[in-house]
């Protein structure tokens, strides 16, 4: 995956709307478009105590995640990226789409706080590298930094 190029698509697209729910559902759209061997991509967004749906491509998902509840609200209550090989074997994990093998759950962090999580699931087990990380970990950076979240919706 050409990690620069995917950023600077994103650049692009941020450059045109900065407001958070046009960038995310671009967001989600390039990813789901550019990234192989993939059945998810989209984002979960912080709200009222817990994950609540926001922009994605892919099978109908899950409307609400509680915090510290499957791979997501693990990753926002870790406050870290969870890259999991197997979701089978992850404990709790919450399966919207049967055919989902693995997942990769990012934060998003906007003005010093955790805001939304990107989620992407394939249904190819080990999907995700510690390469994947590193690029999704900039294009979930570069989303927090640029795009504008209101305080509470």
């Amino acid at each position: 995956m050409d990690g620069k190029l995917l950023v600077k698509q994103l650049d692009a697209l941020i450059d045109e709307e900065a407001n958070f729910l046009p960038v995310l559902a671009n967001a989600s759209a390039l990813l789901y478009d550019t990234l192989p061997e993939l059945n998810w991509a989209g984002f979960y967004l912080v709200r009222n105590g817990e994950l609540l749906l926001g922009p994605f491509q892919g099978r109908p998902a899950c409307i609400r995640i509680a915090y510290g509840k499957g791979v997501c609200g693990t990753a926002w209550k870790e406050e870290r990226c969870l890259r999991v090989p197997d979701v089978h074997a992850f404990p709790g994990h919450i399966a919207c789409d049967a055919a989902s093998r693995s997942e990769i759950v990012l934060p998003v962090r906007s003005g010093g706080r955790i805001v939304a999580v990107l989620d992407i699931d394939s249904p190819v087990k080990e999907r995700f590298t510690a390469e994947d990380e590193e690029v999704l970990t900039a294009f979930a950076g570069t989303i927090g930094e640029r795009a504008v979240f209101p305080e509470s919706f």
